[in-house]
């Protein structure tokens, strides 16, 4: 394994100094001085230069061995050779003609034959507009208003979306029993707030009386088949065929937002790993390796209420950019074993951490699947968002600032998980990534031992559904 300082070395603190300036420069014109608030850090905000394989650099030359991947689209690396060839010889022939490429149709057949079950399939630009248009999908076909969706579970930020989606505070949430809908942040009108039921994952004794009563106005349950936003957070086996059957009886769609988890965890995404026919589907993020493709689709009688009773367009919907991107992207993933090998380095790096972890003595799950998983102290292994808070998120997230300033980086947040790309599989990354997670675990915990972080119950570590 390689080596790296121990967590008693000093860490070299990162040169910031053009991203500071940078940084005072964007707020002049951006608000917070960046084009998300997911970005948007105050002074300690990246500005990236660029990215090769699964390795950025910064602006000011720092280089960190990438685990967000964009939040997760960059499934091969960045700057794949592969797909950015092909990507600039569609390019040069035109982008935007608000006209159909043979592309387009190529990107959906290619989804449709990976998938197994979506029969129809339309491109949009962002996994936000491809939540959106599957909702009003579902609403059209069977004529109902409602849906209903998870709390913790981020499905893009349309305003259908925002609804109990990041408090940090457990009790905003409501009774356990009767959840609350919770807008996530202003200018969200009262009116769509209350199409929106929110339900606990995992749960499906709430999923049933949700449904026994207001089943007759609930059009569709939207679900990210894990938790993404709560570092991929599993289903109890047989929760999913249990509230596939429940959506059948009561003549509810259900939709799959696969934008995490499409073409990651399995060819056909979550629906095949888990052995689910969905009603819909969104995707996004791996299907064009980072660049701005998405898509929404499904049966093909639901489908069919487009194009003549439901609205849908953009004028970039399907631009050649995207639709190259995933054709390309697509057909490596189709052609090449490069899921097996995310997947097995997935497994490589959590064997790493297993082995620095588990003498620590400092309870831990690994959640997700070794593609895209979280790291939670913890002594029960989560089950719903409700559970993040009674992790020790204090430690995960001075780790991930450690790992940060060693030259690895996850999202300095521990709701969100890591991401693995077939890139990761070269070189000596995945030792290089255990070792900096080592002095950095080691480092928290001496902090804590100082009172600098505060403690957190513990107990027997243990992992669970990472395999």
């Amino acid at each position: 394994m390689a080596t790296e300082p121990s967590s008693t070395t000093p860490v070299p603190a990162l040169n910031r100094t053009r991203q500071l300036e940078m940084y005072h420069r964007a707020r002049k014109t951006l608000p917070g001085g960046t084009n998300s608030n997911f970005r948007a850090w105050g002074e300690d905000t990246i500005y990236i230069d660029r990215g090769k394989g699964g390795t950025i650099w910064d602006l000011d030359g720092n280089e960190y061995i990438d685990l967000r991947l964009g939040y997760g689209p960059v499934i091969l690396g960045h700057n794949d050779e592969r797909v950015d060839d092909y990507v600039n010889e569609q390019m040069r022939r035109g982008v935007s003609f608000s006209l159909t490429s043979e592309d387009e149709v190529r990107a959906m057949e290619l989804i449709c034959e990976l998938t197994g079950w979506v029969e129809m399939a339309r491109m949009t630009v962002s996994g936000t507009e491809a939540t959106m248009h599957a909702m009003r999908i579902a609403r059209a076909y069977t004529g109902r208003n409602k849906i209903v969706k998870f709390e913790g579970q981020y499905h893009g930020v349309h305003d259908y979306a925002l609804i109990s989606v990041t408090p940090d505070d457990m009790s905003e949430l409501g009774d356990a029993d009767k959840p609350v809908r919770l807008a996530w942040g202003r200018g969200i009108p009262d009116a769509v707030a209350d199409t929106i039921i929110p339900a606990r994952y995992n749960n499906l004794d709430l999923l049933r009386r949700t449904f026994e009563e207001e089943g007759d106005d609930i059009a569709a349950v939207i679900v990210e088949p894990v938790l993404g936003n709560a570092q991929g957070i599993l289903p109890q086996p047989g929760f999913h065929a249990a509230m596939r059957a429940l959506t059948e009886e009561f003549g509810i769609l259900l939709i799959f937002d696969e934008v995490k988890t499409g073409f990651r965890f399995a060819k056909g995404g979550a629906a095949e790993y888990f052995g689910i026919r969905p009603d819909l589907a969104t995707f996004a993020k791996a299907m064009g390796n980072g660049y701005p493709a998405a898509a929404f689709g499904g049966r093909r009688e639901v489908m069919s209420v487009l194009p003549d009773k439901v609205s849908h367009g953009g004028t970039y919907a399907g631009n050649r950019v995207a639709a190259a991107a995933a054709v390309k992207t697509l057909s490596i993933i189709r052609d090449t074993n490069a899921l097996e090998t995310i997947h097995a380095t997935g497994r490589r790096v959590q064997d790493g951490l297993r082995e620095i972890l588990n003498p620590s003595g400092v309870p831990y799950v690994f959640t997700g699947h070794p593609s895209m998983f979280g790291i939670m102290f913890t002594e029960q292994a989560p089950t719903e968002y409700r559970d993040w808070a009674n992790s020790d998120h204090e430690l995960y997230d001075a780790v991930a600032l450690g790992m940060l300033a060693r030259g690895a980086m996850p999202e300095p947040d521990s709701r969100e998980p890591w991401f693995i790309c077939e890139a990761h599989a070269g070189g000596d990354t995945v030792d290089r990534v255990v070792s900096i997670f080592e002095a950095s675990f080691h480092a928290a915990l001496e902090a804590r031992t100082r009172g600098e972080i505060p403690v957190h119950a513990e107990g027997a570590s243990h992992d669970v559904g990472s395999g």
